[in-house]
């Protein structure tokens, strides 16, 4: 087989490919013993009918015809190989005239990487705000922990902001109800704003037996996006009484003895927390840095393709219906223009990101081992609540296991820079990152103990 490469642009070839007929003997076989399975002649046993028959039934042209379409994908991948050209989205492939005994001849148009200068990792810096813990944010979690052990006492006054309602719900749009919206015994907490807007406002200050009417927006159901009248009655208004933060309730909520051992290890959990935002903060910082340093072209295509993804997934959970697209993107304030340009924009980013970090990985040699692979797996199948197991097998059918590969190879690429790069706060203290990173002599130990 000749295969030779074409540069169409710096993100996109073609491949000219021209394959000897005899390299398709192998191909011919397979595809008259798949024919003689399937074909029923007087006299033959099936999967024993002759060549010469199966072409006078169905034309020696059908037969060369599903002998390239069989082997196309193979002598592609070999074409690939060949040129060892590093292919990054779907062919656009064109066959050239079939002759039985001829060359088999096409041509493929793929995207590729574009050639990508990296900067000096260690002449980079990134500058990120300091850790610093209040009292206020220990408080805030210690009033997070009493209210886990609170209990609801019903009250005789208007609702507040921290109470808990039980509601019953109903709408109209234009006069007419919507039965969607309709519901009974609702349990709120005033003031989160998570459930309808403008409930929050409506209700406080409104007793148990009490109504209030509002207009909202709709976000859901078959009227999604239109303007709705609401009527809330509140049934029921209940605040919550909180224990004491003393030794009692310390040994009561925790494995401490005293509230003052609680207390410092509330502040030691609000510690971690913020050395583990700090973290993601040098992780945006350098990416953001690297991303601003690398000026490279980007493959139409992919991002086209990324884009399509991206936006069909809201579209399919619409149902596909632009109508229902339309009030969706009035409820955001948005014109279909401006969504699609949101669209490309965040498409152009995200295939900037992976393009870099796949090129760093290459430079630096970045490899994943299967422990490395285990533990994402295990830490994505926690985050959506399902059996490792059952999650392998979902990334399977989705042929995705590829992908979370090429994730974990990024993220372990980006980490190993941020090694290199300086990293300091706003007040110029020096940030060791090897405590959220790891360092070069952490990646050979590694390296040591998985060989």
């Amino acid at each position: 087989m000749k295969s030779t490469v074409e540069q169409l642009s710096p993100t996109r070839v073609k491949l000219n490919v021209e394959v000897p007929f005899e390299e398709l003997s192998g191909d011919f076989d397979r595809a008259y013993q798949a024919l003689a399975q399937q074909i029923r002649v007087p006299g033959f046993r099936p999967g024993k009918v002759p060549a010469k028959i199966i072409e006078a039934r169905i034309g020696r042209d059908a037969v060369l015809e599903q002998v390239v379409n069989d082997a196309l994908p193979a002598k592609y991948s070999q074409a690939l190989a060949e040129t060892e050209t590093n292919a990054i989205s779907q062919p656009d492939i064109d066959l050239g005239e079939l002759v039985y005994g001829e060359p088999l001849t096409f041509t493929a148009e793929v995207d590729v990487r574009p050639e990508i200068t990296l900067p000096v990792f260690a002449d980079l810096s990134v500058q990120v705000d300091p850790i610093e813990i209040s009292d206020a944010d220990v408080e805030e979690q210690i009033e997070s922990l009493r209210q886990r052990f609170g209990t609801l006492v019903q009250v005789d006054r208007g609702a507040a902001e921290g109470d808990f309602v039980t509601l019953d719900l109903s709408a109209t749009v234009d006069g007419a109800d919507v039965p969607d919206a309709a519901t009974e015994g609702l349990s709120h907490e005033v003031g989160n704003g998570d459930l309808i807007d403008g409930l929050d406002e409506a209700i406080t200050g409104h007793k148990a037996g009490e109504s209030a009417t509002f207009t909202t927006t709709l976000i859901a159901g078959e009227h999604a996006g239109s303007q709705a009248e609401v009527t809330a009655t509140v049934q029921t208004v209940k605040e919550r009484e909180l224990p004491e933060f003393d030794d009692e309730f310390a040994q009561m909520a925790s494995e401490f003895d005293t509230a003052d051992e609680l207390r410092e290890n509330i502040r030691s959990q609000v510690t971690d927390s913020k050395k583990y935002e700090q973290a993601g903060a040098i992780r945006d910082a350098v990416l953001e840095q690297l991303l601003d340093d690398a000026d490279f072209p980007l493959p139409a295509k992919v991002v086209e393709d990324e884009v399509e993804a991206t936006q069909h997934q809201l579209i399919h959970a619409l149902g596909h219906d632009d109508a229902q697209l339309a009030k969706f993107l009035e409820a955001q304030d948005k014109t279909r223009e401006q969504w699609d340009a949101e669209s490309t924009e965040a498409a152009e980013k995200s295939v900037r990101t992976q393009l870099l970090l796949d090129a760093i990985a290459d430079a630096e040699g970045t490899e994943v081992d299967q422990n490395e692979l285990t533990q994402q797996i295990i830490m994505q199948a926690q985050r959506y609540g399902m059996p490792p197991q059952e999650f392998i097998e979902q990334l399977q059918n989705a042929n995705q296991v590829g992908a979370l590969y090429a994730d974990v190879r990024r993220n372990k690429a980006l980490a190993s820079v941020i090694g290199a790069v300086t990293v300091t706060d706003t007040n110029g203290e020096v940030i060791d990152t090897a405590a959220f990173f790891g360092s070069d002599d952490d990646a050979e130990t590694a390296a040591d103990e998985q060989a």
